[in-house]
């Protein structure tokens, strides 16, 4: 199979309120251009230096979607033309975040990443974290150009269904009771090649699918 015919068998399963992030991490140009070509624009790499290369050499209306573990010291890179940061873990990332979009002039869509998996492996918020987050966007009059859009999770790599089931089930409850007081909150992104229909199921409206589209690494 084709990673176009790939990918028109994954959009021919996926609700019409669910977008699809195609996981494009370590793959060349020419695969990403294939799936360009089928129609697909939007991108998710877990480097800044590999995301900003593929920026640089590819059509300008892609969205580009950062859904790695960011640093700090290398937001500034991608802030001129990134689209949306899954994986904000930290209240130090985001004032980074908003420190540099205020220098671009530009407001930086975010995730918040909660860690709902059992591996400590993972980064993400606990719930603690989580609150002084949304404290802090919430209520702080400097925190002007970053535009918290969601939450995103990632389950624990096990072929416990249930298991999968519950932490997705946990962070959609979260998501709803944060959405209640931030009208903002539009997204929830979690599933990915491995359980994005269970995702779905369970409220997921992004998923991030890699492998299914672009074949094993």
């Amino acid at each position: 199979m084709s990673i176009s015919e790939n990918l028109q068998n994954i959009k021919s399963t996926l609700p019409s309120h669910v977008t699809l992030v195609a996981v494009s991490k370590t793959k060349p140009v020419s695969d990403l251009m294939e799936a360009y070509n089928a129609g697909q624009r939007i991108f998710g790499e877990n480097k800044v230096q590999e995301m900003t290369e593929k920026w640089e050499q590819m059509p300008k209306d892609i969205e580009w979607h950062m859904i790695g573990h960011v640093q700090s010291n290398k937001v500034k890179y991608m802030i001129p033309y990134v689209k949306l940061i899954h994986g904000v873990d930290s209240l130090k990332l985001l004032k980074e975040i908003n420190r540099l979009g205020i220098r671009w002039r530009k407001t930086v869509n975010c995730l918040l990443q909660v860690h709902i998996a059992e591996e400590e492996t993972k980064f993400g918020l606990n719930e603690k974290e989580l609150e002084e987050i949304i404290h802090y966007i919430t209520t702080d009059e400097t925190a002007t150009n970053i535009n918290v859009v969601g939450l995103m999770g990632m389950a624990t790599f096990t072929d416990n269904q249930e298991q999968i089931r519950k932490e997705f089930l946990h962070l959609k409850s979260l998501f709803d009771d944060y959405q209640k007081t931030n009208p903002n909150f539009q997204i929830l992104s979690m599933g990915m090649s491995g359980d994005y229909q269970l995702a779905i199921e369970c409220g997921s409206n992004m998923v991030r699918v890699g492998s299914s589209i672009f074949g094993t690494r």
